[in-house]
């Protein structure tokens, strides 16, 4: 039997909704066992998050430096091997050295940080370490995700030519931060960092696009809003880019479009035609051959024309629907793989700090392009 990767998570206290997301996903293949945590700065919420998740009481730790420095001097075959980071921004390049340092691998929620700097520091770290990273950029997860980057990547499409991303929502439509905890670190720079919308889901617009294309984004034009009056960061934004390969294409993301709910949607074409991936119908991949007729490519276990990385992600038979939470299990069981160093092959892995910082790179080269009235700038 496999020994389960024994697990401690700083933040995710009760209230936290990622934290419980992220719960969800480490138990679903059974991979994982969560004996640890510093849940919360509150002392009750702590505990009583340890009680129901039957962490014993001592390994409830009140803050996430004692957790790792005490679970380092327990004996090898009791201390975790690996944390997980789901705090806000300002606290995931701190943890993530400090882990690292002490030999414990790390998956953390994106963005990377909040500077590019700190990002580097942590790099650096980590080429020196014996300890792996992975970020959460979810949508990595699901299944024709990775079948539409088999496909651009087998030539099925031809000639990359255009890219289009989008991450539409609408929970920011109106000022919330005085009553919406989740808003209001979101929207606070020391928190968050120098962007809101871009660092919050711009980030997983930007990853999603390379990843499916195959393409290095190297230049954009950027117009950043803040559109709610008394907000402190952007909460809306687009560009144009070009990629280093030779395509252009557009990216939106926005968290005032009233009515949008979670919306990230990504199209690839080439010069035989396209593919579509949308969030609202993720088990459904559309092939658009150039001269013939759509077509749509399903998800599930054995479906044919899937490629071996989309089958194995697949969890269920087709017509079974398979969502957000499968998507995060598959990017915790694929980076328990390479803990166990028995990685799947073609490449599958939980995106790692290479995505971590061109994110980090995108985040600056949109802020920096905005304040030069959309000034063309080199990511």
């Amino acid at each position: 039997m496999t020994q389960k990767v024994r697990l401690g998570m700083v933040g995710g206290g009760q209230g936290a909704f990622i934290g419980a997301v992220h719960r969800h996903a480490i138990g679903m293949d059974g991979q994982y066992e969560l004996v640890a945590g510093a849940f919360s700065r509150n002392t009750e919420n702590n505990q009583q998050t340890a009680a129901q998740l039957g962490i014993e009481s001592q390994r409830a730790y009140a803050s996430w430096q004692e957790m790792l420095d005490t679970e380092a001097a327990m004996p090898a075959g009791q201390r975790i091997e690996a944390i997980t980071i789901v705090t806000p921004n300002s606290t995931h390049v701190p943890v993530a050295i400090a882990a690292a340092k002490l030999g414990f691998h790390v998956m953390c929620e994106k963005p990377l940080g909040v500077t590019t700097a700190e990002a580097k520091e942590l790099a650096e770290v980590l080429r020196t370490s014996n300890t792996l990273f992975a970020l959460a950029h979810t949508y990595i997860g699901y299944p024709m995700v990775w079948q539409a980057r088999h496909m651009v990547a087998s030539g099925v499409i031809g000639q990359v030519r255009k890219i289009l991303v989008e991450y539409p929502q609408g929970w920011l439509t109106e000022l919330i931060e005085g009553d919406n905890k989740q808003a209001a670190w979101r929207t606070d720079p020391k928190e968050s960092g120098a962007s809101g919308c871009m660092g919050d889901i711009g980030t997983h617009a930007y990853n999603l696009a390379e990843f499916v294309s195959g393409h290095n984004i190297h230049r954009l034009s950027a117009m950043l809003n803040t559109v709610v009056e008394g907000r402190h960061l952007d909460d809306d934004g687009a560009a144009f880019f070009r990629t280093e390969q030779g395509a252009s294409g557009t990216l939106i993301a926005s968290q005032v479009c009233a009515g949008e709910e979670n919306a990230p949607k990504v199209r690839v074409y080439g010069d035989k035609g396209g593919l579509m991936w949308t969030h609202a119908e993720p088990n459904s991949l559309v092939h658009m051959p150039h001269g013939a007729p759509k077509r749509i490519l399903r998800a599930g276990s054995g479906m044919p024309e899937l490629c071996d990385a989309a089958n194995s992600l697949c969890r269920t038979p087709g017509g079974h629907p398979e969502g957000y939470l499968e998507a995060f299990a598959n990017l915790y069981t694929l980076f328990a793989e390479h803990i166990r160093q028995q990685p799947r092959g073609e490449g599958m892995a939980a995106p790692g700090i290479e995505a971590g910082l061109r994110g980090m790179a995108f985040i600056d080269a949109m802020l920096a392009s905005s304040a030069a009235d959309s000034a063309w700038i080199d990511i």
